[in-house]
């Protein structure tokens, strides 16, 4: 049985113009003990969609699916008081930015031993003692004198640390970090990953890695759902996925990488992701796609299917060839 099983979900949100259509469609699945990654770019829908599964979205939020369970449980139908015993214990979440993050007015240990008081009605010096023990295991040196430390007395590094510490905390069973190596320089990045996938490792948790970067992503994951405009455009193993890209915007992204590019100019994708007012009809990729035509244009993609190697792609590809493609080549 898979411990998250989430199928079809959709995030609609109200706004002054209507709802907003955030995530479309969406499925994850995920065993114990397993690592998958969510790629894509900033308004893909990656995060949304976990806050969606965690029940951290406003009142405006109109979240639906045909199904959404965590180890059995069906999370749509559980009441808050429930949902709260699991949220923060069995799954917990590694949020973006960590500077702001942090509460500013409350010090590392406070923050750090509040997850332990509330979920496993440790007392004062148990907590303190499992407290120096976290720290300790996410390298921050000299623990004891960092729980009275602020955080704008921490470095950027320092501060994801102290959030992967409060994730680890009650030893959850799901993992969820939330572009873990933003604002992080390059040597700091190499550490906080390193330290994920041990930690992961040894608690055998299962890791869920929302990132954009396709870096981190072949050095981490097991399987990768792509997410563009808020729908899961493909999902494939690890290898697959670089070898044999399926949806164009995978390969256009896979392209982009400095170790892939053909010249000292490095290829992107023109244009952006579309909001709320530029949706265009039929594939939510057509304007930017290499090989869009005037049934991309027209008309939806039909559904992925579920199993792995999936593309949500009227044509999609096989060693960068389009299949039934009615020119055989990339469209002009």
């Amino acid at each position: 049985m898979a411990l998250l099983d989430i199928r079809n979900l959709t995030v609609a949100f109200q706004t002054g113009n209507g709802m907003f259509t955030a995530v479309d469609r969406v499925s994850v699945s995920l065993s114990e003990g397993e690592v998958v990654s969510i790629v894509g770019e900033s308004g893909s829908g990656k995060s949304v969609a976990m806050l969606a599964m965690m029940g951290l979205l406003p009142w405006t939020a109109r979240v639906t699916a045909d199904r959404m369970e965590f180890d059995g449980k069906d999370l749509l139908a559980m009441g808050s008081g429930e949902k709260r015993r699991i949220i923060g214990r069995e799954i917990t979440m590694i949020f973006q930015e960590p500077m702001s993050s942090l509460n500013p007015c409350f010090t590392v240990g406070f923050q750090l031993t509040e997850a332990l008081k509330t979920h496993l009605r440790m007392g004062r010096k148990e907590r303190r003692e499992r407290a120096v023990e976290l720290l300790n295991q996410v390298g921050i040196p000299e623990p004891v004198k960092r729980l009275s430390v602020f955080p704008h007395q921490l470095s950027g590094g320092m501060s994801q640390r102290v959030m992967i510490a409060m994730a680890i905390a009650c030893n959850p069973r799901l993992l969820i970090a939330d572009e873990p190596t933003t604002a992080l320089d390059v040597t700091i990045q190499a550490q906080i990953l390193d330290l994920l996938l041990k930690l992961q490792q040894d608690n055998d948790m299962a890791l869920v890695l929302i990132t954009h970067d396709m870096g981190v992503v072949a050095e981490t994951a097991k399987r990768v759902m792509v997410h563009y405009a808020g729908q899961q455009v493909e999902h494939q193993e690890i290898g697959g996925l670089f070898a044999n890209p399926h949806h164009p915007y995978t390969a256009a992204l896979l392209a982009a990488l400095p170790e892939r590019a053909a010249s000292k100019k490095l290829p992107s994708i023109a244009g952006v992701v579309p909001g709320q007012f530029d949706r265009p009809t039929g594939c939510l990729f057509s304007p930017r796609c290499r090989f869009v035509t005037d049934l991309c244009r027209s008309s939806e993609p039909p559904p992925a299917p579920a199993e792995l190697g999936s593309a949500l792609c009227h044509y999609p590809l096989d060693d960068g060839v389009p299949l039934n493609h009615p020119d055989g080549k990339e469209a002009v």
